[in-house]
């Protein structure tokens, strides 16, 4: 079985302008990304997807591989296009955001897992429980409810589930019903290609998720529950603050090895 790992990396962003090209820690964000990604076990492969000739430059000055593409409105979209040209057609692919420099190799792995040992599954996703009750309240904060056996029943950017009767933060010190989405998906190849032929779903257009649009399909997502996940960066101060963290990593690197 060949899975790729695919990380969409578009130039522009509106927080943080050409946030993937930006090197205060010695190597470019997207660097950083794509070597958390070598490390995964399960991925043959390591594509990045861009409509950038900068970032292609980039990417392979460090001896990356990377395909341009058209312009898009959303990453699957971008991944798309590649899958649908590569020689030797992948089983599965794993949709990596370029913005998570901290990605753990692991979870990659745990996500493909999941949607290879669930048969029922044609997408498989992350979530971890959520511990402060200004994340349950975050509309930024993506939240997932899931059944029983791991199928995702929704994605909402509000509160779900709706603890009616008692205090939020009470219901957080017990154990939290509230699922924080992590945003890396993995998918059977002939699915993602069907996906993204569809247009934009209803709840989609309402709640900017496109994943509701897999959902609103029929199709079946697989939800594994981790302990941890990364930060993505979309400002000044989330960049700042793993600039701190990889300076800080590296140096006790430095001092460990001596």
């Amino acid at each position: 079985m060949k899975v790729v790992g695919i990380i969409p990396a578009r130039l522009e962003s509106t927080r943080l302008p050409r946030k993937l090209l930006l090197s205060d820690t010695g190597h470019p964000l997207i660097w950083h990304t794509w070597e958390r990604a070598q490390q995964a076990r399960s991925l043959k492969d390591v594509i990045v997807a861009t409509d950038s000739e900068e970032i292609a430059g980039v990417v392979r000055g460090f001896g990356g591989r990377c395909e341009l593409t058209g312009d898009h409105p959303s990453g699957t979209d971008r991944i798309a296009e590649v899958v649908r040209r590569l020689e030797i057609a992948p089983d599965i692919i794993v949709n990596i955001q370029g913005d998570e420099p901290e990605i753990d190799p692991a979870s990659i792995d745990a996500v493909v897992e999941t949607l290879v040992n669930t048969e029922t599954a044609r997408m498989a996703t992350l979530a971890t429980p959520i511990r402060e009750l200004a994340d349950v309240q975050n509309p930024s904060c993506t939240k997932v409810a899931r059944a029983r056996d791991g199928r995702a029943l929704y994605f909402s950017r509000a509160p779900i589930p709706c603890v009616r009767d008692q205090d939020p933060s009470a219901v957080l010190r017990l154990e939290s019903p509230w699922l924080l989405h992590v945003g890396i998906y993995a998918y059977q190849r002939e699915f993602l290609l069907k996906l993204t032929t569809l247009p934009p779903s209803r709840l989609e257009r309402f709640e900017k998720l496109e994943q509701l649009r897999a959902l609103e399909a029929g199709a079946t997502i697989q939800v594994r529950i981790v302990d941890r996940h990364s930060v993505g960066i979309d400002t000044p101060d989330d960049y700042a603050r793993f600039v701190e963290r990889a300076l800080s990593s590296a140096g006790s690197a430095v001092r460990n090895a001596g």
